[in-house]
């Protein structure tokens, strides 16, 4: 008679010493098989672990003649009694690793063919085989663990919302296509032959929309989409917290979500994160880090040195100066022990982001005990420039500075890149630090050089901070945004804005963009119509819930925290989409192939 599968008394990583003594039916998959002089052991394996399974010829024969024909990946129900391992036989590696089963009843649910690759943690199987069987590697324990967690995280946010009074609401998938920066993915309408939806980039203008209809504490866990190009931590679909809330300012979001930060960080790995978390404007940002979400577990910081160098006779460090550039460094704590082999790597790492090389000097003891410069362009030095050197980077012997010269954003560029790299290379990162931050006060708009026009830095309906007004008319360039990013160890976890609520203003910036009052009506007509209503001030921001979970488990790249992932270029090896599809099809659309 088959085993009542169904009930099951518990998982198979939930077998402990608690249960000795009492029988259990257990259901899962073989993990794999061994004979010990006749007598067989089987791990079991499901979603919370694994359990170690014995097949005795003299406790059951007919179990043991068919656990001779398990093999991995086969679906089994059994029945045993839990018993203590024997006396040295403990494994203390294992969960379940004090006890075993001994089993009486087996039920062989399903058979499997050998797998594609073995399901383990430690595996180097292409990704792309990975991705085309997912339902095989999503058996491996860190990728279930990698799902619980986030399973786990959304538990604890939307947990934190419901007692801090938001609502969850759901906005549409199927809407009007208003690009803001990537591009849309379209659908085509077959009852409005023509016209296209778009599956929304982010929920941006709804939440709005509801704050405008006296929602004042909107939140939801949203799928948004972006036909973009893609990286380790890009996906075309992803999934994001997003936040709403009416008469606040950037204090009030801030605060909201650094303890929803926090609890998240309590649940998943029972720290306590300090709050507030510091601040920093993207303009010191940038000065001190080169880049607009800084890794500070570590310092390495940015020193601005064109007041030294222009001293120098060196034509690399005068000439981009001449042309408007910077000459800027990073100081390596003892750094000086890197090898002529180890700088040249660097160098060549950096000519492949386009830098013309690396400029460096070792500080070393000099004549009267005085620090000097050795190696790389120290003959360019004198002893009054290497004491300025030494002084505003605050060197000691024993260090290393590296140098860059170019235009202000080349500069943050390479010297970013160098600063992460090198602080990898040589362990400078310390493990198990979470290190929170909030980025503030970006600029408005980015001008382009190419389009010569101007574009928002984060998206039109972000409010200018209320005394950078009058700029939108006199010098947009220097205007700045009630914006603000969440930086974890150098990732941006979201960022935010205070909105524009008044329709002056919001005509004011799509002009500014070059809008026509047409294409304002074309593209944002509902939203112009919707704020002569009486809109509050409201603002809000969205966090990228796939970086959270990726960040939270400690893996490097977010399609190891999703499902059913796309690949880099945006295809589901699994079902292979996207695929063709039918004439008939596209002819109902009124559809056809360029």
């Amino acid at each position: 008679m088959p085993l009542p599968y169904n009930q099951r008394t518990c998982y198979c990583g939930d077998v402990g010493s608690h249960l000795i003594g009492q029988a259990v039916l257990l259901t899962g998959w073989v993990h794999n098989r061994r004979d010990h002089g006749g007598i067989f052991f089987i791990d079991l394996r499901d979603r919370e672990g694994l359990v170690q399974l014995k097949f005795d010829p003299e406790i059951d024969p007919k179990c043991h003649e068919l656990a001779a024909t398990l093999k991995a990946e086969y679906c089994i129900a059994v029945r045993g009694e839990v018993v203590p391992r024997p006396e040295g036989l403990v494994n203390p590696t294992m969960k379940t690793g004090e006890v075993e089963i001994n089993v009486r009843e087996i039920d062989i649910l399903s058979t499997s063919e050998t797998p594609k690759f073995e399901i383990a943690d430690d595996i180097d199987t292409n990704e792309e085989i990975r991705l085309r069987y997912r339902y095989l590697d999503l058996r491996r324990p860190v990728l279930q663990k990698s799902l619980i967690t986030r399973h786990r995280i959304t538990k604890a946010i939307r947990d934190y919302f419901e007692r801090e009074g938001f609502i969850e609401i759901e906005t549409p998938f199927l809407t009007k296509s208003t690009p803001e920066g990537a591009r849309d993915y379209l659908v085509p309408s077959r009852i409005q032959p023509g016209t296209f939806y778009a599956l929304p980039q982010s929920p941006q203008l709804f939440k709005q929309l509801l704050m405008m209809s006296g929602f004042d504490r909107y939140m939801q866990i949203v799928r948004c989409f972006r036909d973009e190009d893609l990286r380790a931590d890009r996906q075309p679909e992803f999934t994001q917290l997003d936040v709403e809330m009416s008469f606040v300012q950037p204090e009030d979001v801030l605060r909201t979500i650094e303890s929803c930060l926090a609890r998240v960080m309590r649940v998943i790995h029972e720290v306590d994160i300090a709050t507030p978390f510091p601040r920093m404007t993207y303009q010191q940002s940038m000065d001190e880090y080169g880049i607009d979400r800084p890794d500070t577990r570590y310092d390495l910081r940015i020193k601005d040195v064109n007041d030294i160098v222009t001293k120098l006779d060196f034509k690399i460090f005068t000439s981009a100066i001449a042309a408007g550039g910077v000459v800027r460094c990073i100081r390596v704590p003892g750094g000086a022990e890197m090898t002529r082999k180890q700088t040249d790597t660097l160098a060549d790492d950096l000519r492949g982001i386009g830098a013309g090389g690396l400029p460096l000097v070792k500080i070393v003891d000099g004549d009267g005990g005085k620090p000097a410069c050795q190696t790389g362009i120290a003959k360019f030095f004198t002893p009054e420039t290497t004491a300025e050197l030494v002084a505003a980077t605050r060197a000691e012997v024993g260090d290393i500075i590296f140098f860059a010269a170019d235009s202000v954003a080349n500069v943050c560029k390479y010297l970013s890149w160098l600063r992460e790299v090198v602080a990898k290379r040589r362990g400078l990162i310390p493990a198990g630090k979470w290190n929170f931050l909030w980025v503030t006060d970006f600029p408005m708009f980015m001008y382009d050089e190419q389009e010569r026009r101007h574009f928002a830095m984060h998206h039109p309906f972000t409010a200018p901070l209320d005394e950078d007004i009058p700029l939108l008319e006199t010098d947009p360039a220097k205007c700045r945004a009630k914006a603000y990013d969440v930086v974890l160890n150098g990732i941006e976890l979201g960022g935010g804005s205070i909105r524009i609520h008044r329709r002056e203003v919001q005509e004011k910036v799509f002009k500014l963009l070059e809008l026509t009052p047409e294409e304002q009506q074309l593209k944002f007509g509902f939203l112009l119509e919707a704020l002569k209503y009486g809109p509050p001030p409201h603002g809000g921001i969205a966090l990228g819930l796939d970086r959270i979970a990726m960040l939270l488990t400690g893996l490097d790249n977010i399609r190891d925290t999703i499902s059913f992932p796309k690949t880099a270029r945006a295809v589901c090896l699994l079902t292979q989409a996207p695929s063709p599809v039918a004439r008939e099809q596209l002819d109902e659309l009124g559809l056809r192939h360029k």
